[in-house]
């Protein structure tokens, strides 16, 4: 794979969009059934370090997308995080991107 195809984030491959969405859906159905700890008083810093792990990993995987900002302070809120929002921000994310295949063909695949 090229440097200039791993470099640009609109053309990052399928894989990492998978993985992406998996991470998200696990965070918010963490959240819900972390509820009891993850509400508020002292514990909410476990919600908020959930938080900012999945934000850090949804940039790595899939690059920095305005999305993001508003999930991660969606989150913050008490209530309005158990609202599935890292997956939806994923979806926004990634959603009409152009991927590019896990391998490059060899030159015995192209057929000209």
């Amino acid at each position: 794979m090229s440097a200039q195809r791993i470099a640009d984030p609109s053309r990052r491959p399928a894989s990492r969009a998978r993985v992406a969405l998996a991470v998200a859906l696990a965070a918010d159905v963490a959240q819900w059934v972390l509820v009891p700890l993850v509400v508020g008083g002292f514990t909410s810093p476990l919600n908020n370090a959930i938080d900012i792990g999945v934000a850090v990993t949804m940039i790595v995987l899939v690059g920095w997308n305005w999305a993001f900002l508003p999930t991660f302070l969606a989150e913050l809120i008490p209530v309005v995080d158990l609202v599935p929002t890292w997956t939806i921000a994923v979806w926004l994310a990634t959603r009409g991107r152009k991927t590019v295949p896990e391998r490059e063909p060899s030159s015995a695949e192209i057929v000209e």
